[in-house]
């Protein structure tokens, strides 16, 4: 079996102490295949995020008939002559959206309708009621070439026909998707478990929120900030909380992701460090490849593959015979420490191999383009990636500017922004006025 070091090598230009971040995209797009999850039938509002296991296909036409686009009068259209008024009598009485109207408009008759009422027999065209002429007698009059026949009328089966696919295999269901659902009167869908993911921070120096400072110590900002990308990607979260810097722990903490998780991810250890067991220990207990990213910040890099007889060696006989709970091999990505270096990691190169590992077929957003607002400057020879905040600009047009700090450890700047400037590999220094590439947050989420 080819080695994941092996496999990356035959990237173009492989350099695993300087990769380009195009290339380590391109290879991560084949790394983590769809994990062999079980299905589930949940409720329609519980599956917000959740990717569908099969074709969901319309047992409807919608919308059901024909109905009203406008408040108008519904009549029928091939009495419309080119060049020439027309004048209808109202029927007694309207049409109203959800009561049916059995009796059949004859011709030179109109049927007052509202919006979203189903169109009466011997109507298919609905004049607003702005475009009509009110006459002394009642009688309404539309002016010559004012519309077409058909104007103002959804046809049955518009939006979906029965019988046709509403959504594919591998949609993530979006608040529009579950809205396309209950359209179709479907109150549950057949879905993939949520794609589990195990999450630790390694180091000595990490402390927990709430606990006293102590010197040399730092707050573990990254675990809460990674956890949160991770539920609203809609993955489930093994949290392992924070891991000294002990061999025996750590063993413990990988074993334990390794035997309950689709996914491992680690932050802190992603380079060597005198006292750092954690890239020892990947070493060890995975198959991987250990990168220096030609970027800025996220330069550390591991991603692998938990050797599957961690898993058979420590699942329990129940876990084994549980499908459901139960991988053999697990995918590892080791993220740098410091929190900003973490999360633009993440997001970048990590989430997109998540979302295909959780079966989902949809691809990340394309990039916002921006105008800077000032001068970015940056040297040719790697991807850096600025926090920005995006503004709607005196053009109309969105605009970009840098937002504070931009150090790998300054959360403040990142918490600021509300997208990542992408100045790319061979881009040099960017003038004010010119147009970049933005990563918007919500494209996260």
């Amino acid at each position: 079996m080819t080695s994941i070091r092996d496999a990356a090598a035959q990237v173009p230009g492989y350099d695993p102490d300087n990769l380009r971040v195009s290339d380590a995209q391109a290879f991560l797009r084949h790394f983590a295949p769809p994990a062999p999850l079980a299905t589930e039938r949940v409720a329609l509002l519980q599956a917000l995020d959740r990717v569908l296991a099969q074709d969901l296909v319309s047992p409807i036409d919608v919308p059901a008939h024909d109905n009203a686009a406008m408040d108008g009068y519904a009549f029928a259209g091939a009495q419309l002559r080119a060049g020439a008024p027309l004048t209808l009598t109202p029927l007694a009485g309207t049409a109203l959206a959800g009561t049916p109207w059995r009796t059949p408009v004859a011709p030179g008759q109109c049927l007052r309708t509202m919006t979203g009422a189903m169109l009466a027999p011997g109507t298919d065209t609905v004049v607003p009621l702005e475009l009509t002429q009110p006459a002394p007698d009642g009688r309404i009059t539309i002016a010559a070439d004012a519309l077409a026949p058909g104007a103002h009328r959804r046809p049955r089966g518009e939006d979906l026909a029965h019988g046709a696919t509403a959504l594919a295999r591998g949609e993530r269901l979006t608040p529009a998707a579950l809205g396309l659902v209950a359209s179709l009167g479907m109150d549950h869908v057949t879905v993939l478990r949520r794609l589990r993911v195990a999450l630790l921070s390694t180091g000595s120096e990490i402390l927990q929120p709430g606990a006293a400072p102590r010197p040399g110590a730092v707050y573990d900002s990254n675990r809460h900030a990674l956890h949160g990308l991770l539920q609203r990607l809609g993955a489930q979260v093994l949290d392992l909380g924070a891991v000294p810097d002990d061999p025996a722990l750590l063993r413990a903490a990988f074993t334990r992701g390794a035997t309950e998780a689709d996914v491992l991810i680690t932050s802190g250890g992603a380079s060597v460090g005198d006292a750092d067991h954690t890239h020892a220990l990947m070493r060890e207990l995975a198959d991987a490849a250990f990168w220096h990213l030609a970027m800025r910040p996220g330069r550390p890099l591991v991603v692998g593959k938990l050797h599957a007889e961690i898993s058979s060696k420590s699942a329990s006989s129940a876990q084994q015979t549980s499908d459901s709970s139960y991988q053999r091999e697990s995918i590892l990505f080791g993220l740098p420490g410091n929190p900003v270096a973490a999360v633009t990691t993440f997001i970048t190169l990590v989430r997109p191999a998540l979302l295909r590992r959780m079966g989902c077929t949809c691809c990340a957003p394309p990039p916002l383009r921006a105008a800077s607002t000032g001068l970015l400057r940056k040297k040719p020879g790697r991807t850096e990636y600025l926090r920005g905040i995006v503004r709607q600009g005196p053009d109309g047009h969105p605009q970009v500017a840098a937002a504070g700090h931009q150090g790998s450890g300054v959360l403040s700047s990142m918490a600021r922004a509300n997208g990542l400037i992408v100045l790319h590999h061979d881009q040099g220094d960017v003038p004010p006025g010119d147009l970049v590439d933005v990563l918007m947050f919500d494209g996260a989420t």
